[in-house]
Formats: C-alpha cells, sequence, structure tokens
C-alpha cells in the first residue's frame, strides 16, 4: 500500500478550481487517479497533498472524498482516514458470471437482425480500441462494441441489462492493472474483430460461441486460480 504524496501529482500545480463547482472539479480529479490506476487500492488518501494540489480547502478535498466514497471508489476508517478502495472481486465475477449467460445469446440475435449502421458502429469501436493509447480509452472502445452488439438486436432491454451488468467506473479501474500484466489489447481486438465478422457473414452460431469464449475469458482471468 501507498500513500499519496506530492510527488505523485503533477509538479505544477493547477490554478485553483473556481469555474464550477470546487468539490465537483475535486471529485473529478481524484476520482480519474483512481480509475486510471494511478492512486492504486489501498493508497491512502492525504487530504493535505490533495488540497495543495488542487489550490481549495481541505474541506473542500473532504467533501469531494466522501462522495467518492459513496460511489464506491474510496473507503474510510478510523484512525486510518481515506484510502482507496480495494476493488470487489466477487461482485466482479457475479457480473461477468451474468453476462456470460447473457451476451452469447444476444450476439445470436444481433448476427440475425444488424443492418449496416450496427456493423458500422461495431468497426469504429474496434478501430478506437487498437488506436487508443490509455486505458481509459481501451475500455470505453471495447465497452462500446459490447453496447454496439446489444444495439443491433433491436431490443433496448439488452442494452439496459448490459448497462446495470458492466459499470465503467469499475472496468476501467480493472483494465488499468490487466493492461498492465499482459497484451490484453491486442487480445482483445482480435476478438471482436473475429466476432464481427462473424455477423458480416450472418453466421449466428459462430458469433454466439466467439462472444462466449470472449466474455468467459475474462471471467476465467479474474476467478481464483487453484494453487499448483
Amino acid at each position: 500500500m501507498s500513500t499519496i504524496r506530492h510527488s505523485d501529482l503533477d509538479p505544477h500545480p493547477a490554478q485553483p478550481l473556481r469555474v464550477r463547482s470546487v468539490v465537483g472539479l475535486a471529485y473529478d480529479e481524484i476520482r480519474s487517479l483512481i480509475v486510471a490506476g494511478t492512486l492504486e487500492p489501498g493508497s491512502r488518501l492525504a487530504q493535505g497533498a490533495l488540497a495543495d494540489r488542487l489550490g481549495i480547502s481541505r474541506g473542500s478535498v473532504r467533501e469531494a472524498l466522501l462522495r467518492l466514497e459513496g460511489d464506491g471508489l474510496v473507503a474510510f476508517e478510523v484512525n486510518r482516514g481515506f484510502f482507496v478502495a480495494e476493488a470487489e472481486l466477487d461482485d466482479v465475477r457475479q457480473r461477468l458470471e451474468a453476462r456470460l449467460a447473457l451476451e452469447p445469446e444476444i450476439a445470436r440475435l444481433a448476427a440475425a437482425r444488424c443492418n449496416d449502421a450496427d456493423l458500422q458502429l461495431m468497426r469504429e469501436s474496434i478501430a478506437a480500441e487498437a488506436s487508443a493509447t490509455t486505458s481509459d480509452e481501451v475500455h470505453d472502445a471495447s465497452r462500446a462494441f459490447h453496447f454496439a452488439v446489444a444495439q443491433a438486436t433491436g431490443n433496448n432491454a439488452f442494452s439496459r441489462l448490459l448497462e446495470g451488468l458492466w459499470i465503467a467506473d469499475v472496468g476501467r479501474r480493472l483494465l488499468a492493472q490487466r493492461r498492465r500484466s499482459e497484451e490484453w489489447q491486442d487480445h482483445d481486438v482480435e476478438e471482436h474483430q473475429a466476432i464481427l465478422e462473424a455477423f458480416e457473414a450472418g453466421d449466428a452460431d459462430r458469433a454466439a460461441e466467439l462472444m462466449r469464449e470472449h466474455v468467459e475469458s475474462a471471467f476465467l482471468h479474474w476467478s481464483p486460480h487453484p494453487d499448483p
């Protein structure tokens, strides 16, 4: 575990935040550090360092941290203060298991119903992911592909279900960790491209099977691995 220090932040302090809600801007700044993985789970959030960096009062920083606590990104303990919350992997695995049951059938329907506009959205999301240079960009483009597939079914209920199962902030945090340890980005793009080709061929069974394998790989990655 680490503690956020002045050296962890931009050495050139920003101008004091005045354009809109000071607390809101502090919330956005700290949240971006957490979601990008700059502040790792367990890192202590020193209010003084954050206040100096943002040019605001400790009280405003505290309000921002309390908002982040409500989002589940920050935790508070007596005698320890605020720190970056650990990702709840049990919840992540449960959501991935639900996606594993749902998304292959979404892909099957999408293969039968998609039109040229749907396919173009998928192509654009794949291109965006392939050219992405940050974890957030990779995550958001990958997520956009899955939502383009859901949209291609013509049934908005699938998009709403997927929205509830794939929380963007949690996904960005996890991907920031995963992308550091493996060539995940290229692999994800390749799998999305294969799924797209199944859609272009109108092969519903292959689209469903490829989507099943794709989501299952994420589920297995975040599942406990037995000791050898």
